[in-house]
């Protein structure tokens, strides 16, 4: 099992958040800066990932027996 498929959202986005911080301080060599960066990237489209699934298994777990989305008020 991969880092990725342990980690928890939240966990991600906190380590998306370390890692922007970082960069934001403007305090580090070129080379790291741009590793920092990459890793974000990895990081962001993960948490995508993640959210695009939520949002299918929400809309599976919204739609009503012919398979549309049954509209609700909150």
């Amino acid at each position: 099992m991969s880092d990725k498929d342990q980690r928890s959202f939240e966990e991600t986005l906190r380590e998306l958040e370390a890692r922007v911080r970082s960069l934001e301080a403007g305090d580090k060599p070129l080379e790291d800066a741009l590793k920092l960066f990459e890793e974000g990237i990895a990081l962001t489209r993960e948490c995508h990932e993640r959210l695009d699934g939520a949002e299918r298994r929400i809309a599976e777990l919204s739609a009503g027996p012919d398979g549309e989305v049954e509209e609700r008020e909150i």
